[in-house]
């Protein structure tokens, strides 16, 4: 009788249908087993939405590295340039007097041409975008890359409060007109509220108490600042008039100190007028900030055709001012002979 070979034996006390049910692949639960979590609709869109803001947010963490190592090259290229034309015997002027001013001012003055050029083609794209009425998707793209541009701005000037925080701190990158109007180097985020709300929609209520958080905490941050460069002006003045002669070097140096100390007061304000933007940008709908995106870049658009206005207006306007000072010398000296006379 032929007998069966041991490895065709089912293990003791257990069947053959037994043992294919254990080596088997468990069998997947269909989906409308009661242990799987039922999701609803709304929770399943919720979840799409946070995909999608997690990768929109990893894109424009993304371009904005790449947005900084480009502004890195080029300062770097602008660089060697300067490098260049110094080694030549080129000499950059600037100023009132026509002196001239620091490699790192020339290059961050560069550097605000070609950010001016930008803006234009920014401020282009967000009015055709209000324009056309687009989806709100396709205008936080826009106002995102505006933002992004304004953060540009203030990567480009703390470089350049490093090498020449005092051209950084007068405006001497910007227009007449626009320096008329400048706090520490830049535009004051309280007025600049103010400005904006003039021209937004109704606010809900949550958004008018956020504005107005907002403004009131720029506007303590503002205080406390200038009154924290009043101090030092008026320790610099107290170090420079209180010297000796015989001690002028060290007390140079002392007043050379200070002045550096100004250094971190532009970048306090740069920094609180950065947080502005991006507090707005939070507060406000998308189209909302869109709006309030153009209307400060049409309002220092004014500021510089203004400035050009004010360069090129008719020469009436000097022989003008010269007969009134004439007319003004003359009335002094009618005043001073009644005072003659009078004494007899």
């Amino acid at each position: 009788m032929e007998m069966a070979s041991s490895s065709d034996k089912p293990a003791t006390g257990v069947t053959q249908f037994q043992l294919d049910a254990k080596l088997a692949p468990p069998k997947r639960k269909g989906a409308g087993s009661t242990s799987d979590k039922v999701l609803d609709a709304k929770t399943v869109r919720r979840l799409a939405q946070n995909r999608e803001a997690a990768k929109k947010s990893r894109l424009r963490k993304k371009a904005y590295v790449q947005q900084l190592e480009s502004s890195r090259i080029r300062l770097a290229q602008l660089e060697q340039d300067l490098q260049r034309a110094r080694s030549q015997g080129f000499i950059i002027g600037g100023g009132a007097a026509g002196g001239n001013i620091s490699s790192g001012a020339a290059l961050f003055d560069m550097e605000y041409a070609r950010w001016l050029d930008d803006e234009h083609r920014h401020m282009s794209e967000l009015r055709t975008a209000l324009q056309a009425h687009l989806s709100d998707g396709d205008l936080r793209v826009i106002a995102d890359k505006y933002i992004a541009h304004y953060d540009e701005l203030f990567c480009l000037k703390e470089v350049a409060v490093v090498s020449d925080v005092i051209h950084l701190y007068t405006g001497m990158w910007t227009t007449p007109a626009e320096r008329c109007f400048l706090w520490m180097g830049g535009f004051r985020p309280s007025d600049l509220i103010k400005m904006l709300v003039a021209h937004l929609d109704t606010l809900t209520e949550h958004q008018a108490i956020g504005i107005y958080s907002l403004q009131q905490s720029s506007q303590q941050a503002e205080e406390a600042l200038s009154q924290g460069l009043e101090q030092l002006q008026q320790s610099l003045i107290s170090t420079i008039a209180n010297g000796s002669v015989n001690d002028s070097m060290n007390q140079m140096a002392v007043a050379l100190g200070k002045l550096t100390s100004l250094e971190g007061f532009v970048r306090q304000a740069d920094n609180l007028r950065q947080q502005t933007l991006h507090q707005l940008r939070r507060i406000l709908t998308v189209r909302q900030t869109a709006r309030c995106f153009l209307v400060i870049s049409e309002y220092y658009g004014r500021l510089r055709a203004l400035s050009s206005l004010w360069a090129s207006r008719p020469r009436e306007n000097f022989i003008a001012g010269d007969n009134s000072c004439q007319t003004s010398t003359d009335l002094q000296m009618v005043l001073s002979s009644r005072n003659q006379f009078s004494n007899f």
